[in-house]
């Protein structure tokens, strides 16, 4: 394989740990996490175990073992349970505030184009993802929905870097069809339908 197609395909993963993760480089923590998150789906969504019963009891667990870890530790002059000192930090608080910021600014922005400017083109394009996102999530509870998306994660990614220039090629190609189709609905249907200005709404 090119290694330019691996960087590539590293890089637009974001080129770190999660990249790693997701294109197998390093298999011991790609298993775990694949086999754990096929142990959450297979307890809450095929076995109907309820989360918060869950998580309560294995709390609960917690809580007991390290008691009595605590109590025979003092008991025998052994050491302590070792708890580390966990806390957040303000830049992790901080960078996580602005992701969403960033977010519910982008959100707003597609809504204040489609309500004030009247932006049919963007108003089709969020009404076509959110009606396959619906019909999608007709099918599948949401953990299930979730499950899917990380088996995704975890084999789209080392497909496209296997067999990245042949799947650029399909891609390409679909794009343009349905680049061609939409310039069609475009030019027979959305440019004939007339929105009054802005300056037409203030002055009725």
């Amino acid at each position: 394989m090119d290694d330019s197609r691996s960087f590539s395909v590293r890089m637009a993963l974001g080129g770190g740990a999660v990249a790693d993760l997701l294109l197998w480089k390093n298999w011991r923590r790609s298993v775990p996490f694949l086999v754990c998150s096929t142990g959450f789906w297979f307890l809450f969504g095929f076995a109907g175990y309820s989360w918060l019963s869950f998580v309560s009891n294995v709390l609960l667990l917690l809580v007991f073992i390290l008691f009595f870890w605590a109590k025979s530790a003092s008991l025998l002059n052994r050491p302590q349970p070792p708890i580390p000192s966990l806390q957040i930090s303000e830049e992790t608080v901080v960078k996580a505030a602005d992701e969403v910021r960033a977010f519910i600014n982008k959100a707003l922005s597609i809504a204040h184009d489609i309500a004030i400017c009247g932006n049919l083109k963007l108003l089709g394009q969020v009404a076509i993802y959110l009606l396959l996102i619906s019909y999608i999530g007709s099918f599948f509870s949401f953990l299930s929905l979730a499950y899917i998306c990380v088996l995704l994660s975890f084999s789209l990614p080392v497909l496209y870097e296997k067999y990245q220039t042949p799947i650029d090629d399909k891609l390409h190609a679909a794009y343009g069809i349905a680049h061609l189709q939409y310039r069609k609905i475009d030019d027979t249907i959305l440019r004939k339908i007339q929105f009054p200005s802005n300056k037409e709404k203030k002055i009725n």
